[in-house]
């Protein structure tokens, strides 16, 4: 398990994380999301011991990460797929870390399979793409076969097979009772993974949520119409005072009203309808929606 109480750090007098605090739990694929400069990655470090917070603390188990006997055993973290020696083969890189904490050598081979590295083991990293880079990483904080896992942005420059592997190997994870905390901009992946999410923006905690729950309380639900006559669907609405806009197809969205309302009304009025249907927000629209005011780097539309 990870806590994070009332965590905070500042370089410069500039307050990156501001009094963060949350936990992720065993048996969790928990979701960490935010916009670029949240404090998301920054959190990450500051959980590893890799920065001092100016305020709060994080601990793994109920112990500081720098307590832990054995780190490799307790948790195993992928913050960076290009901090790695390119010089060192995958076996070689993956050898000394085993070494480090005592790890037996099959474990070496056991990830290297487990990734699908096998056959790349014994060439050089620096003729890696990012994509095996991101693979190695991943073999990297599993060969302690810890209880806790964090990756930042796991899925990053992996082809569809990859993604939809490190999609499985998580969900797994965490089914075998582990804490999974992962971070990801592709919203659309981690609806079909996590869990529970933890937003920030700006260094703060904004949600912290099981998935489906952020969803409803941040995204849209609309009522999805089309008729066989659209101009008398058109007539309909505009006469009835609801809140639509036209969609594609010939199909309006009316938010605001039950499907039952909708259908009644047409009823009365005579108009035949073909299709009704509800439809919710996105993770990455209510995501969008509920961030708007945390942006801190927004493009100017074309």
């Amino acid at each position: 398990m990870i806590t994070v109480e009332g965590l905070t750090k500042e370089y410069g007098g500039t307050r990156v994380v501001d009094g963060l605090g949350f936990e992720v739990r065993p048996g969790v694929v928990t979701g960490f999301l935010g916009p670029n400069g949240a404090g998301k990655s920054t959190t990450m470090r500051l959980i590893l011991g890799l920065e001092r917070p100016s305020a709060g603390r994080t601990l793994i188990d109920g112990r500081p990460y720098a307590e832990l006997d054995a780190p490799l055993r307790r948790v195993g973290a992928l913050l960076d797929p290009h901090a790695l020696h390119g010089g060192r083969t995958a076996r070689g890189h993956l050898r000394w870390l085993a070494a480090s904490n005592a790890l037996p050598r099959r474990r070496v081979e056991e990830v290297l399979d487990q990734v699908g590295l096998s056959d790349a083991a014994d060439r050089r990293i620096r003729a890696f793409s990012l994509g095996m880079r991101q693979r190695l990483g991943v073999a990297a904080a599993l060969i302690g076969d810890p209880p806790v896992l964090m990756l930042d942005e796991p899925v990053n420059g992996l082809d569809p097979e990859g993604i939809r592997w490190i999609r499985a190997l998580l969900r797994g994870l965490a089914a075998e009772g582990r804490a999974v905390l992962a971070s990801s901009h592709l919203m659309s992946e981690m609806a079909l993974t996590a869990d529970h999410l933890v937003v920030i923006g700006r260094g703060r905690l904004l949600a912290d949520a099981a998935t489906t729950d952020f969803i409803d309380r941040h995204g849209r639900t609309r009522i999805r119409v089309r008729a066989v006559d659209p101009d008398a669907l058109a007539s309909l609405i505009g006469r009835s005072g609801l809140d639509a806009r036209r969609a594609d197809g010939g199909a309006w969205e009316v938010t605001g009203a039950a499907p039952e309302e909708v259908a009644a009304l047409a009823a009365a009025e005579g108009v035949v309808l073909y299709e009704i249907a509800v439809q919710q927000d996105s993770l990455e629209e209510a995501f969008l929606r509920m961030t708007a005011d945390s942006v801190e780097y927004r493009a100017v539309a074309a």
